[in-house]
């Protein structure tokens, strides 16, 4: 079995057994952030965030309206290189995702600026790198992108065709999102397949260590998973 197809049934079997996943990490020199049972290490309105069936569960609905996108923030630390891996499920209409190298606003409670992997329902973004009230689109699904100060960003190359990375996430079910992040190189594998490449030259705009986050973003209703959180530092 090759490297490739064996790293995707790790993944497989990660997502089926939390007993498997802990070990297989811990192996790999990853550390569980999260106990599965609690919210300890972990800060979040808890209006919007839960935790059910060893998940963080973010949810907004009909009467808990949100005004701004709010974040379940990881209070372990500012990591600056590292690797992050966490399994999500998220609902057909629903927007959130990971942000990293991110810092709290001080007017808003729970709001973060800084990177971000992208995740929605409809895989419209999922994979992408977007930086929350900063840049904004840093590099779409499927591309390699270069951002230098006071410039758009640069497309130097392609990983693949957007449709076709797409169609490697799963609708309504289980996926992986690994980020992997050293120095001004960032890259967002969903199944252990690359969706995006940055590597940010801004030395104006870009962060070097910052908050740990997982959003849920203003919408009427939405609903999203995050279980098996691991880090390892670099």
């Amino acid at each position: 079995m090759n490297q490739k197809l064996i790293s995707r049934f790790a993944i497989a079997l990660c997502m089926v057994s939390s007993v498997f996943c802990l070990q297989a990490q811990n192996k790999a020199g990853f550390v569980q952030i999260f106990d599965g049972k609690s919210m300890k290490g972990w800060d979040a309105d808890t209006t919007f965030w839960k935790v059910k069936d060893h998940s963080f569960v973010g949810e907004v609905t009909p009467s808990t309206p949100i005004k701004t996108n709010t974040f379940l923030i990881w209070r372990g630390g500012l990591p600056a290189n590292f690797e992050f891996k966490a399994s999500y499920r998220i609902s057909p209409e629903g927007n959130s995702g990971v942000n990293y190298r991110s810092e709290e606003l001080p007017d808003i409670k729970y709001a973060l600026k800084g990177y971000q992997a992208d995740i929605d329902g409809g895989n419209v973004y999922t994979g992408q790198n977007y930086e929350e009230r900063g840049r904004g689109f840093l590099a779409k699904r499927g591309e390699i992108a270069l951002l230098k100060t006071d410039k758009s960003p640069t497309i130097t190359g392609s990983i693949g065709n957007s449709d076709s990375l797409k169609s490697k996430i799963k609708v309504g079910d289980w996926n992986e999102v690994h980020i992997i992040v050293n120095n001004n190189h960032m890259q967002h594998y969903i199944n252990g397949i690359l969706m995006s490449d940055v590597t940010d030259e801004d030395l104006v705009k870009r962060k070097m260590k910052g908050l740990l986050g997982l959003q849920v973003h203003v919408m009427p209703f939405m609903k999203v998973e995050y279980r098996n959180l691991y880090l390892k530092q670099l």
